[in-house]
């Protein structure tokens, strides 16, 4: 099982939540850093069973009465370092959440785990079952998540970083962005964000944007994620993603492009926003702000 997941990871997709909310999970479980865990139970669910793995029993063997060390996220995935340095990973994929109370509905729990500070506890949820919970131990962290299979965190990036990952692709920038193996965090709807305040059109190849502009699609990808991370990530129509307590994200409310189709460029304010599809996924942006030349 664990390399069938670790198959998976290297062929991660790019949909929601991205790194603003899974980021924004990650900062709603701070408080069990320190805490020992005192029970890891997989929920009785009659939806679609998600991957976890290894098997309960090895998971509460190397996890129950240890302390947790840290919380931390790699990419798109939520990241509990224990004592004795294995981590349990969640992966959101399309409609996971992590969550501390109050989940969207008791029938899609998936996996819970209790802690020796009060009432504390850590609950996934995941409405679709897509989701993934593993637990590594430290070499297999390593491995796995080198830069060979995992980009630098787009938090980390700047404009030469990006120019020697893509400056010799031939990829549609929008595209290349959403290359976990290139970048690790970014995904469909901030990559359309990203490029439409940077104004490059989401078509143009990677190996005919200057320095100059790798900076400052660099610079806007820091700013519109930190963006997103102060107001806990969005949350788009089907109001799948909410945060740790479950309220929604507010971030949906300062979208620029992504799904306003027909809609007046908030920029030019004269131009409608166009839909397109690469890669079988839509992209939005301004035809005037962003021109492919």
């Amino acid at each position: 099982m664990i390399m069938g997941i670790l198959i998976m990871i290297k062929n991660e997709s790019n949909t929601m939540p991205e790194l603003p909310e899974v980021e924004t999970m990650r900062r709603g479980i701070l408080a069990i850093e320190g805490a020992k865990v005192t029970a890891a139970e997989k929920v009785r669910c009659q939806r679609k069973p998600i991957a976890i793995s290894p098997n309960m029993s090895t998971i509460r063997r190397r996890m129950v009465g240890k302390k947790v060390k840290q919380v931390g996220r790699i990419g798109k995935r939520v990241v509990i370092q224990m004592e004795n340095e294995d981590r349990l990973l969640f992966e959101p994929r399309m409609t996971g959440l992590v969550l501390v109370a109050d989940p969207p509905s008791q029938e899609h729990v998936r996996f819970r785990l209790e802690f020796s500070r009060g009432e504390k506890e850590v609950l996934y949820w995941d409405r679709r079952g897509l989701g993934m919970i593993y637990l590594l131990n430290d070499q297999q962290y390593q491995q796995r998540f080198s830069l060979e299979n995992l980009g630098p965190d787009a938090l980390d990036v700047n404009g030469e970083l990006l120019k020697n990952i893509f400056g010799k692709s031939k990829r549609a920038v929008k595209v290349a962005l959403l290359d976990q193996k290139k970048v690790a965090g970014i995904g469909n709807l901030y990559a359309s964000e990203i490029l439409h305040v940077a104004a490059i059109h989401p078509a143009k190849r990677c190996d005919r944007i200057t320095l100059k502009q790798w900076n400052l699609i660099a610079e806007t990808t820091i700013r519109i994620l930190q963006e997103a991370i102060v107001h806990e990530g969005s949350t788009l129509s089907d109001g799948t993603y909410r945060n740790t307590l479950n309220d929604p994200g507010g971030y949906q409310n300062m979208h620029r492009v992504y799904d306003k189709q027909g809609e007046f460029c908030p920029i030019c304010m004269d131009t409608p926003i166009t839909r397109i599809v690469q890669a079988q996924r839509s992209t939005f942006f301004c035809k005037s702000c962003q021109k492919r030349g």
